[in-house]
């Protein structure tokens, strides 16, 4: 058997998807019980009475381009946090299957395990090596219960890319023994290759892909699901059949237009170069200690008071992302880089003096 469907639920691969209304847009819809109204103010294409085209086919075809996949090979998700949770619900029972995450990471991972009832292990980031993930210790620390191995990169929080190596080793040692996750939300800041093009060598990578940070539409909530088709169709099983909404679609067709698509490329541009500019004027600032390297449009500091970092950050008008609840960074805090003005404003707040304080340990330095 395929080993994506050895590994997967029984119950998931016995399942009997729901069958949704046919989709024959050149006919008269009177199959699908809606309105043959349109509701007030509707501005969409295709009528927000209609149900939506359950993975519409455009849009896969743009997105299955803009990553170089065949398009047999991508499932569109309402952001790459429905993916995971699409596979976890694929391949962990509870009490019986687990998942192994690289923490620091992003915290969906767990949170889609836990509602599974599923365990959660861990293998830590190396700190001390600049957040490095090591493959020996997570082949070591992987057992048959674990289904799935989460490898985001570049990571979250922590800004950094796994070493493509690293990353490599994983997938060729567990190919067919486990699905490795590789969560790429922030690739295109990286400039990095994407590791789809491993779906040929590898029976049992997964890749998740997202719209909401390089292409600006976190609102809209559009991800994708990379995979061998075995994969994709097991997951259409278990994908609710109208995900996506036709405002939603219709804005993500528009976002993957060849002149949107130059558009965001020049933009992206532009922010990896005021990261720059933000990470310097950071680096002066009495209460940062240490600035992370970063492959993303983020950053991740060490802050000599995280509290007066945090008080005089409100005070200026922006929230940043506290990171301290997590034991290996306790005195960390995530900045997303903003536009000039949001980030001259943050900068300003910050450049007041430090207010003495107690001598504490030095932390490792990036």
């Amino acid at each position: 058997m395929n080993p994506l469907r050895s590994l997967a639920r029984p119950e998931i691969l016995a399942l009997k998807p729901y069958a949704h209304a046919a989709w024959r847009p050149q006919l008269t819809r009177l199959h699908a019980n809606e309105a043959p109204w349109r509701p007030a103010h509707d501005a969409s294409i295709a009528g927000l009475n209609r149900y939506p085209e359950p993975q519409p086919a455009a849009l896969i075809e743009r997105l299955a381009a803009l990553y170089r996949v065949a398009a047999d090979r991508l499932l569109v998700c309402r952001g790459s946090d429905e993916a995971i949770d699409v596979l976890s619900r694929i391949y962990l029972r509870a009490g019986r299957d687990a998942i192994l995450q690289c923490p620091p990471t992003f915290g969906m991972y767990q949170v889609a395990a836990r509602i599974q009832g599923a365990e959660v292990l861990e293998v830590p980031l190396r700190r001390e090596q600049g957040w490095r993930l090591d493959p020996e210790r997570v082949l070591a620390a992987w057992r048959p219960e674990v289904k799935l191995v989460y490898l985001c990169s570049p990571n979250n929080p922590t800004a950094n890319r796994l070493d493509e190596a690293a990353v490599e080793a994983v997938c060729a040692a567990l190919d067919g023994k486990a699905v490795v996750v590789i969560d790429e939300a922030y690739v295109e800041w990286s400039g990095a290759p994407s590791f789809a093009s491993r779906l040929d060598r590898y029976a049992t990578i997964a890749i998740l892909r997202t719209l909401s940070k390089a292409h600006a539409l976190a609102g809209a909530r559009v991800g994708a699901l990379l995979a061998a088709p075995e994969l994709i169709e097991i997951a259409r099983r278990v994908l609710p059949p109208y995900c996506l909404a036709q405002p939603t679609i219709e804005a993500a067709l528009a976002a993957l237009a060849p002149a949107a698509l130059d558009a965001g490329a020049e933009r992206v541009r532009g922010l990896l170069a005021e990261r720059e500019r933000v990470a310097g004027a950071l680096a002066r600032a009495p209460l940062v200690e240490a600035i992370w390297p970063s492959d993303t449009n983020f950053l991740m500091i060490d802050c000599v008071d995280p509290d007066e970092l945090m008080r005089r950050s409100l005070a200026g008008g922006a929230i940043l992302r506290d990171l301290r609840a997590h034991p290996a960074l306790p005195r960390s805090v995530r900045v997303t880089i903003g536009t000039r003005a949001e980030n001259d404003a943050l900068l300003s707040s910050l450049a007041q003096p430090a207010r003495p304080q107690a001598a504490r340990p030095q932390a490792a330095r990036p």
